[in-house]
């Protein structure tokens, strides 16, 4: 790649936030790079549940979901460790669809767009230097004048740029781990499933083809308590829940192994480091419990673009995005986050989640309200 022109912006990372930044900045007419460290498609570790709340974002993205068959989500089954359960139906709802299938769709939409997307190309750094962005990729080096970062929950430039909750202390906020599969097995096509089981919790929600993504939390320790060895904890730990020994006993796995990650942190962030506008998880990460991160990301990346168009039209100057779009980012997520935290206190314990559980079964509008709190409106 060697050096490149200048590039009006330059996006770190491909994922939804990511592709849809890059969209709405090539159909304005910017120069617009994108650097992604693996290769489109890929499966990625997400619960691969959207709120209804994106459809009409992803639709003018250029996505046709009316015409992909997707299943619909309108119902959510919250069970606690021992098999208490309660279900509820979900006001707003959502859609079940991969993310192998989503971000390729999408970064093909990119490249018709113009954007030049730089594959299997790692970032190492990114400089700001006389009003503008120095990126250094495994491909070489490049020059821009908006940086974003969209690289997800935890990369090396969050431990280059010594952001704060990469050091902080292992606490109950930031020592966690998950692990996803695509499955077959018989559950219904329009509800989404929340299993606590001790120190974590399951989602199971069906996606395209017939196919469920099974995708769960829990802390390192009690990985680390069996030996660091998935299949032990899932015997061990999961599968005390009799809905999940059920699916984990019948389930037919479509993976060879796991995917995994590690040191999920849900510490807050900041929402500009280094001038960067940070969108997505990089900016900051729900309970994945709430099924609302993919709308958060997707959301941040029109946020972003609005403060970006602005400055690059010389309305506004730098400081004023920055702040503007920190703004905005606060505005219209903290509060969900702060829900999404107290309702991840209950999950994986027995006692607080059969608290939970028969507090609210007897107000059915009140369990819609708590999911309301981790929700937005259509964007």
């Amino acid at each position: 790649m060697n050096l490149q022109p200048k590039y009006d912006i330059a996006i770190i990372g491909g994922g939804l936030a990511g592709l849809g930044l890059a969209i709405q900045c090539a159909r304005a007419g910017y120069k617009t790079a994108l650097f992604e460290r693996e290769k489109y498609p890929f499966h990625k570790v997400c619960g691969e549940y959207i709120s209804f709340e994106s459809w009409n974002f992803l639709q003018d993205l250029g996505l046709p979901l009316s015409d992909m068959q997707l299943p619909i989500i309108n119902r959510v089954l919250i069970t606690t460790p021992n098999g208490n359960y309660i279900e509820s139906p979900l006001s707003l709802g959502g859609f079940g669809i991969s993310r192998y299938t989503l971000d390729h769709l999408l970064a093909n939409i990119a490249r018709q767009e113009g954007v030049d997307l730089f594959e299997d190309c790692k970032v190492m750094n990114v400089a700001y230097r006389n009003n503008a962005f120095l990126i250094f990729t495994t491909k070489g080096e490049t020059e821009a004048t908006v940086a974003a970062g969209a690289y997800g929950k935890r990369g090396n430039l969050d431990i280059k740029w010594k952001r704060h909750f990469t050091k902080v202390k292992p606490n109950k906020l930031n020592h966690y781990i998950a692990v996803k599969y695509h499955i077959r097995t018989h559950h219904p096509a329009d509800l989404i499933a929340l299993h606590n089981f001790e120190n974590g919790y399951c989602g199971i929600s069906q996606i395209e083809e017939n196919k469920y993504c099974l995708c769960y939390l829990t802390t390192a320790a009690n990985l680390r308590n069996n030996r660091n060895d998935i299949s032990s904890m899932e015997r061990n730990v999961l599968m005390k829940n009799p809905f999940l020994e059920k699916i984990f006993s019948t389930a037919e796995i479509l993976y060879q192994e796991p995917l995994t990650i590690s040191r999920i942190s849900f510490n807050k962030k900041t929402q500009v480091e280094n001038h960067v506008l940070m969108i997505g998880d990089t900016a900051g990460l729900i309970a994945p419990l709430c099924g609302n991160g993919m709308s958060m990301a997707l959301h941040s990346s029109k946020l972003a673009f609005e403060e970006i168009n602005s400055f690059l039209q010389q309305r506004i100057n730098r400081y004023e995005m920055e702040i503007q779009y920190t703004q905005q980012w606060e505005k219209h997520f903290a509060r969900r986050l702060q829900a999404g935290r107290l309702l991840q206190s209950f999950f994986g314990s027995n006692f607080l989640s059969n608290l939970l559980i028969k507090t609210v079964k007897p107000f059915p509008k009140f369990v819609s309200f708590l999911i309301q709190q981790t929700h937005g409106k259509p964007f």
